[in-house]
């Protein structure tokens, strides 16, 4: 077939593959007949350039193609063109390091079909029905078998560094950090409004007694401190219960904070240490 012929670039690779091993390369891997010998032949032809064992296992593919070829009586152009398969269905499977065995073995079927089938430009038929099956299972016995194999070979291994930053979050046996100061907040409050009154009362006493005439009984002036004791009550029940509804709310948002962390899957501190 002429390589000139034009066609659609992804049908030409697939027809044209047969020629990667020329007609004079199959002469000289045809005279070969030691293993050493058929491998230095295929090295130069296919330029297997590699660092072992990479080089080792590409080489053993090839002299295992090579002697089924001559198992099978397959003729060069035969030889050549599925020495050229296995070539093109090896490079599919190590384009990547995922698994991809589902597509080379239908690339595989696909490069078989074109050269079974006499259409030409787009297939010629090199082998026969008979052939196309033995052939298939040879692949799926010599290289689908061991796909992982290769593909852990000749691919690049690619590692996951995994770096988790947790955020602080407190230790269920230590208690909230807001208990220890909402104590503090309310003997504060306690303390000036005692010291606000007593302050009020002194100085209102004071008042009182300078404006009383000298002829006050002692009932009113006694009545004048127990007004305002009841009013410092009053005012210290009230800032008690305002006090006392904020740290019930702030105890309630310790105990969510405590169900959220207890939920979440991620570790605590103790696991982290």
């Amino acid at each position: 077939m002429d390589t000139k012929t034009k066609v659609p670039q992804a049908l030409k690779a697939k027809v044209m593959l047969w020629t990667d091993v020329s007609y004079h390369d199959m002469e000289e891997i045809c005279k070969m007949q030691s293993i050493p010998d058929l491998e230095s032949a295929l090295c130069n032809v296919f330029g297997v350039h590699l660092p072992e064992p990479k080089r080792g296992v590409l080489l053993e593919m090839y002299v295992q193609t090579v002697l089924f070829c001559r198992e099978c009586n397959f003729k060069k152009e035969q030889t050549s063109a599925l020495l050229s398969i296995i070539k093109s269905i090896h490079e599919a499977n190590i384009e990547t390091p995922l698994n991809n065995i589902e597509e080379c073995f239908k690339y595989c079927k696909d490069l078989l079909l074109c050269h079974s089938v006499r259409r030409p430009p787009f297939s010629i038929n090199l082998f026969s029905f008979e052939e196309v099956e033995c052939i298939l299972k040879y692949i799926h016995n010599s290289y689908v078998r061991h796909y992982k194999l290769y593909k852990y070979i000749f691919t690049t291994q690619l590692k996951l560094d995994l770096s988790l930053t947790y955020s602080e979050t407190p230790h269920q046996d230590e208690p909230p950090v807001e208990d220890s100061s909402a104590p503090d907040d309310e003997n504060l409050m306690e303390k000036e409004t005692e010291a606000a009154p007593t302050t009020d009362s002194s100085s209102q006493t004071q008042e009182a007694s300078i404006e009383e005439p000298e002829g006050a009984t002692l009932g009113f002036s006694l009545s004048v401190p127990s007004e305002l004791k009841a009013l410092i009550e009053k005012e210290v029940r009230e800032q008690m219960v305002l006090v006392s509804g904020q740290l019930d709310q702030r105890m309630k948002d310790i105990a969510d904070q405590h169900n959220s962390a207890l939920d979440s899957p991620l570790p605590n501190h103790k696991a982290k240490k």
